[in-house]
Parts: C-alpha cells; sequence; structure tokens
C-alpha cells in the first residue's frame, strides 16, 4: 500500500486547525466577491440595461447571475484536475486570482448610458470569470478542508466551508447595510454601489498572499506518490466513478436551489412580494443568516456523532413539507419579525445539507480524482439548478405564477431525498484514508 512507503507526516490540532482556518478565510473572500452581486442588484441593476420596470431589470441581473453559473462546471473541470495534479493549494491560490480580476472589471465598469451594449457585455465577462473561479475553489476547498481534519472530526470542520461561505455572504450583507446607513439612496444606485466589488478586489489580493502559505495535505501528496492510479480527467471520472458523479449531481441538485432560494432570492422576495423596504429587508436576512451560520459547525459536529444522512434527510423530509407553506405565509406577512422567523426557520431546514455536503462529497471519492470528483457534479448541479433559482422565481413572478416556483423547489428537494435514502452513509464508508 503507498501509505507504507510515503513518509507520514502527523499534524498536531493545532497546526490542523491553523491550516483550515487560512483555507476558510480565502473561502470567505471567495463568496463575498461571489455574493456582492447579489446583494447589490437592486441598486447596479439599472447601470447595465435600459430603462423599464424593477422586476425587468432585476430578471435581467438574474439572467446574468445564471450565465456566471455556466462557466462553474468548466472552472470545476480544469481546476478540478488542476488541484488533482498541482496540489489543493495550488487550486486555491488560482481561484482567488480569478476572483480579484472579476471583482475589479465590474467595479469599474461603464454604466449603459455610458456605452450601451458594451456595458452588459463587460458585466457578463467579469461573470463568466468569477463562475470559473467559484468553479474551481468548491471542489479545492471541499477537499482540502476534509483532508486536513481529523477521521471523527471531519463533519466539524468541514462545516467551516459553509460557515466561510455563509460569512462572505453576511460580509456582503453588512457591506450593503453600512453603506445604506452612510448614503443616500440616490448616491447608492449611481456610485455607491461599486465600493463593494473594490473592495472585494483587495481583499482578494491579501488572501492570495494567505494561500501560498498553506500546508499541502497528506492525501494530495500520498496520491502523487503512487503511480498505478489513473490521472484524473474527467474520462477516468466516468469510466471508474460514475455511480458517485451521479450521486453528487442528485444530492446537491435539491440542496442547492434550496440554498439559492432562502438566500440569495430571499432578499429580492421580500421587497418585491413581501412588499419590505430594501434596508429593511436586508436586516431581515443578515439576522437570519447570521444565527443559520452558527448553525453550520454544530449540525457538522452532530454529524460526526449520528452520521451524515440523518442530517440529509431531515433536510429532504422538512423541505418537501415546509417550502411552499414558508414562502406563501412569508408572501402575506408585512410583519418585520413575524418574517425573520419565517426566513430563520427555512435556513434551519437548510442546515441539515448545507453544514455536511462538503465532507459527504469528499468521502466518495479516492484522493487522485477528489477535487475534480467533488468539484465537476457539484457545479454541474449549481448551473443547472441554483443559478437558475432567482431566474426562474423572477419568471415566474412575472408571468403572474409565482407560486409554480416554490412547487418546482419542493420536486427538486424531493429527488434529493430519494437520494439521500438510499446512499450509503459516507461516515462510515469514507474514501478518505487516515494518514
Amino acid at each position: 500500500m503507498i501509505e507504507q512507503n510515503v513518509p507520514q507526516v502527523n499534524l498536531d490540532t493545532k497546526t490542523r486547525v491553523k491550516s483550515i482556518l487560512g483555507g476558510s478565510a480565502g473561502n470567505l473572500v471567495e463568496w463575498y466577491d461571489w455574493y456582492v452581486y447579489a446583494a447589490f442588484t437592486l441598486y447596479f441593476a439599472h447601470s447595465f440595461f435600459p430603462k423599464g420596470s424593477q422586476t425587468a431589470q432585476l430578471l435581467q441581473a438574474a439572467a446574468i447571475f445564471a450565465v456566471g453559473f455556466l462557466m462553474r462546471p468548466i472552472g470545476a473541470w480544469i481546476m478540478g484536475i488542476y488541484s488533482d495534479k498541482k496540489g489543493r493549494k495550488s487550486g486555491l491560490t488560482l481561484s482567488v486570482t480569478l476572483m480579484c480580476i472579476g471583482s475589479l472589471m465590474i467595479a469599474v465598469a461603464p454604466t449603459h448610458d455610458q456605452i450601451g451594449i458594451f456595458s452588459p457585455i463587460i458585466l457578463v465577462v467579469a461573470r463568466l470569470i468569477q463562475g470559473l473561479s467559484v468553479g474551481g475553489e468548491y471542489g479545492a476547498s471541499a477537499t482540502y478542508l476534509s483532508e486536513m481534519a481529523e477521521r471523527n472530526r471531519r463533519g466539524f470542520f468541514s462545516s467551516f466551508q459553509y460557515v466561510t461561505l455563509i460569512a462572505g455572504q453576511l460580509t456582503a450583507l453588512c457591506v450593503l447595510l453600512i453603506l445604506q446607513f452612510v448614503l443616500t439612496e440616490e448616491q447608492l444606485h449611481e456610485w455607491g454601489w461599486r465600493i463593494p466589488f473594490f473592495i472585494g478586489a483587495c481583499l482578494a489580493i491579501v488572501v492570495f498572499y494567505i494561500r501560498r502559505g498553506l500546508l499541502e495535505t497528506q492525501s494530495f501528496k500520498n496520491a502523487q506518490q503512487d503511480k498505478t492510479q489513473p490521472q484524473s480527467s474527467m474520462f477516468a471520472l466516468f469510466k471508474h466513478y460514475p455511480k458517485q458523479a451521479f450521486t453528487v449531481l442528485f444530492l446537491t441538485a435539491g440542496g442547492t436551489v434550496a440554498f439559492y432560494t432562502y438566500t440569495t432570492y430571499l432578499q429580492k422576495y421580500l421587497v418585491n412580494t413581501s412588499g419590505f423596504s430594501k434596508p429593511e429587508a436586508t436586516q431581515i436576512t443578515t439576522l437570519a443568516l447570521f444565527i443559520f451560520m452558527c448553525l453550520q459547525p454544530f449540525a457538522g459536529a452532530l454529524s460526526d456523532k449520528i452520521g451524515r444522512k440523518p442530517l440529509m434527510i431531515s433536510f429532504g423530509v422538512l423541505g418537501v413539507l415546509f417550502t411552499y407553506f414558508l414562502f406563501d405565509k412569508l408572501g402575506q406577512t408585512q410583519d418585520y419579525w413575524s418574517a425573520f422567523w419565517i426566513c430563520l426557520a427555512g435556513l434551519v431546514i437548510v442546515t441539515g445539507y448545507t453544514s455536511i455536503n462538503a465532507v459527504v462529497k469528499a468521502e466518495l471519492f479516492p484522493a487522485h480524482i477528489r477535487a475534480l470528483g467533488v468539484a465537476f457534479p457539484y457545479a454541474l448541479a449549481n448551473t443547472l439548478f441554483g443559478g437558475t433559482a432567482e431566474f426562474f422565481a423572477l419568471s415566474f413572478k412575472e408571468a403572474g405564477h409565482e407560486s409554480w416556483f416554490f412547487i418546482y423547489v419542493t420536486i427538486l428537494i424531493s429527488i434529493s431525498l430519494i437520494v439521500y435514502i438510499f446512499m450509503k452513509d459516507t461516515k462510515h464508508h469514507s474514501e478518505i484514508k487516515e494518514h
């Protein structure tokens, strides 16, 4: 066995935690840059598109949000293979570099009034670059955190991927709250929306240097020494691990559409349907997301004790039963705290998926193809179901059938629930070896 021939490095808990926090900090900035677009859509949509109704402009901006997801499978393919061949650290460093470029492009982009059709084209190109970055980021970071964690604490430590993912979204919302406080509505619409993109580009540069100093995982080093395994490639993935790849695709489908529905779309729903003001919607979602973020490590630690399946099944069952009901009630309320509790209830349900999905996927694949195996099917599911969630929601609303979207979300969650029920519990059948 390769483990007998390769020198093993026994990392103490302090070193593991330091490495995980270093990788997670970069993940936070990556997702901050990605979510700033969603958080500030209400303010910059008119700058890139011709004049029209607010829903029409939001719909066009949401379409570009979805277009960014088209690059995620490509990014997952290219950078998943890159991370399997060059190292998890190299993949993480490359992804944050691309994110910096995309954020800077949006920050300095001219408006539609200034250059016409070229304005949304620049926006599309920037989002494509960011999509390429995020497509590679997920696989590299999920793999890195899972491989760095101790066997009995993988659920806990890997949950920090979504802690930092949500923290990135929260940071974007906090920047929005601050700018809403210090700038007027007119200033935010005219030029204030550019500030968060500049912040994201600067933070990405800092993270670039942090990631260059990360330790490489022992799993990757061992895989590099094992010449008996085929090199990471799409052909190898679907020839040798088709069941695992399709498991990732379908277990992600319901989880990702629920996540994006309860996070990125929720803010627009509170404004566009419930009738809350933009600052109120931001406050409600920020508070709910903060509690949601804090729940992730607890749920991850719980999975280390009882297994991954019970959490995923609980998400599937509750998601099927309550998604339509929660959004129907939310659309009818104008009470601030009632809206908050409804939003939080939905996010608590989604925790059963978000807290452990990274480690579940990583545990399905051996090290030599793990980054690609985690990244590509996940990115494909995100492109098909996560990135299009907001676009479908607004399209149904524009057509006068808003409730159909919640039926659509419920159906996707039910498909994932079937996968959760029949798959093995990866806690007890993990491909991540102890070193």
